[in-house]
């Protein structure tokens, strides 16, 4: 174990490592951390089957630990650096051969809790617990580049269960939040679900992808998930699910509250046709479930498309549900309130104005209005 300057790491089981640190000191070995071949390869995550950028084996993290019990990463907000800056250039440079690894990794491990620290410049995903129960992220700052830090995202739970994340500042080079359950055929094999997650009390930022994201690499399912009192500022989208035929498993159970968007490009957004596939196997006719998403007191200013979800024929979104939301725009013609195969209700009242494909109901829930429109596309990309 090595502790680093106002950082307190506490871990408990089978395997702990420290990537690119060999047999030496963090100060000795500065230089060996920034060249890959002091990095060790660890196999494909089993359910991705794939290295997620090149096929085989993937590099490992700066702080790596699977099959533990009772992990705390924490400090007086003491930062571990990742020194992504050379691995961005390769990756753009197409000279790396195997997968970035995140900057920390806990796989298989139960009562963890990250507290109390900053992370930044990670040379792929940020903070990456990876089928993992009880897990506890508390005032973290995480902290890359909004431009050209590729796939720097700053958590991403993957098939992880019974898990906060609050009181974090996340600006970084993708999503800020991206929850995920395995890629295709192999996230649907391993069956692991991402389920029983609260995000909460949260200021994010992402010029690149999204605030908060659920997939694209969902095929485990996805399910009872709470994003309430968020603040993103400055992003291209605020909150995003996105999924593709192929994936398989379900997004359901979602509950986003309390939400503000301020200088948003795209508020809400619900994407079916993320076509990213880790190789030939995949089963095009393996649907993915998306239903029972609710998005109550939605507010912002500076947006210019409050809403997008693109469900399709053969994905369509079902069990919408919007009320009390009140969104200023920037872009005041049609395309701001854009539905395709989506079947659900408005409660109350919305503005901008909804869709022609969702149910109107009045504030104590009579029918006011019902859609005979469901399947109607009007989505445009241009906006």
């Amino acid at each position: 174990m090595v502790v680093w300057p106002s950082i307190h790491l506490q871990l408990t089981g089978t395997v702990v490592s420290m990537a690119g640190m060999g047999n030496s000191s963090p100060n000795s070995s500065f230089w060996q951390s920034l060249d890959e071949k002091y990095w060790p390869l660890m196999p494909p995550l089993p359910s991705y089957g794939y290295g997620r950028e090149h096929p085989g084996p993937r590099y490992g993290s700066l702080i790596h630990g699977q099959n533990l019990k009772d992990v705390v990463i924490t400090g007086h907000n003491g930062t571990i650096n990742g020194q992504g800056q050379t691995w961005w250039k390769k990756y753009r440079q197409k000279l790396l051969n195997h997968t970035r690894g995140p900057l920390v990794q806990i796989m298989w491990s139960s009562n963890i809790v990250f507290s109390n620290i900053t992370l930044r410049d990670s040379p792929f995903w940020t903070l990456h617990p990876y089928d993992c129960k009880n897990v506890t992220i508390k005032n973290v700052t995480i902290l890359a580049p909004i431009f050209e830090a590729p796939n720097t995202d700053g958590i991403d739970p993957d098939s992880c269960e019974d898990m906060v994340i609050e009181d974090c500042y996340i600006s970084v080079g993708d999503d800020a939040i991206a929850i995920k359950s395995g890629w295709d055929q192999y996230g649907i094999a391993y069956g692991r679900p991402s389920k029983n997650i609260l995000i909460r009390n949260l200021i994010v930022r992402s010029m690149v992808s999204a605030g908060i994201s659920i997939g694209s690499e969902m095929s485990g399912g996805v399910s009872n998930i709470t994003v309430e009192n968020v603040h993103v500022w400055n992003s291209r989208r605020a909150v995003r699910i996105k999924t593709a035929p192929g994936r398989g498993g379900y997004v359901r159970h979602i509950t986003y509250r309390n939400l503000t968007f301020d200088n948003v490009r795209v508020g809400i957004v619900i994407k079916t046709d993320y076509n990213e596939h880790p190789d030939e196997g995949f089963d095009p006719k393996a649907a993915p479930i998306l239903e029972d998403i609710t998005y109550t007191s939605i507010h912002g200013e500076g947006v210019r498309v409050p809403v997008r979800i693109h469900g399709s024929e053969e994905i369509p979104v079902q069990n919408v549900t919007f009320r009390d939301m009140s969104v200023g725009i920037t872009y005041k013609k049609k395309h701001i309130f854009q539905c395709a195969f989506v079947q659900g209700r408005v409660i109350g009242t919305v503005f901008p104005a909804p869709c022609e494909n969702l149910d109107l109901y009045d504030e104590q829930g009579q029918l006011v209005k019902q859609s005979v429109s469901q399947n109607v596309s009007d989505i445009d990309y241009d906006f």
